[in-house]
């Protein structure tokens, strides 16, 4: 099973420098990444996006943009950019920093009121974490979500935060719409 993900990897992120299980696609040139991607990005990418695309896709062809609608077409205008801040801030999430922290080995950090951690071998302040799944150690780590494809941590909890008010009101906005279409079509 291990070789198979090992395989996938190599194969799609070829061009990427690794940093424990993360990807890093582009970095600036002191080395800190500017798009990452985490462990579970084929998960994301094959799972997540095209269910996005698919549901609302569908919705926009069937019942938003049909001719037949009964809907009048200024719904587009609010539907449109509501899927477009998803997947921005789908983006955002996968492919920021969550929040890597680099490797302190000074006793003195130690001393600081950091605690040792034995499966980076550095230091780490309190409130940073070590993601087993990503294999580095993050700034306020809360999480790996499977669906946005990596770990969550100080610096992309916006961006995650913003994405799952997105995708709620996305998904809400969905079911209204094809309901009220549904309705109004058997009226007709």
């Amino acid at each position: 099973e291990n070789g198979s993900i090992k395989d996938c990897n190599s194969w799609f992120c070829c061009c990427a420098r690794r940093l424990g299980n993360m990807f890093v696609l582009c970095s600036w040139p002191d080395g800190s990444p500017i798009v990452i991607a985490g462990p579970c990005w084929a998960f994301c990418m094959l799972v997540t996006v095209p269910m996005i695309l698919g549901i609302s896709g569908a919705v926009a062809y069937f019942v938003i943009i049909d001719e037949s609608s009964p809907l009048p077409f200024w719904i587009a205008y609010i539907y449109f950019p509501v899927l477009g801040i998803v997947l921005a801030s789908l983006f955002c999430v996968s492919c920021q920093d969550p929040g890597l922290m680099e490797r302190v080995r000074d006793e003195e950090a130690g001393q600081g009121g950091w605690f040792w951690n034995e499966q980076v071998g550095s230091f780490r302040p309190p409130g940073a974490l070590y993601c087993r799944e990503c294999a580095v150690l993050i700034q306020d780590y809360d999480h790996l979500c499977p669906w946005t494809g990596t770990g969550i941590g100080r610096k992309n909890m916006l961006a995650f935060k913003v994405f799952l008010v997105g995708v709620n009101v996305l998904c809400y906005f969905s079911v209204i719409l094809v309901i009220v279409a549904l309705l109004t079509g058997l009226r007709n």
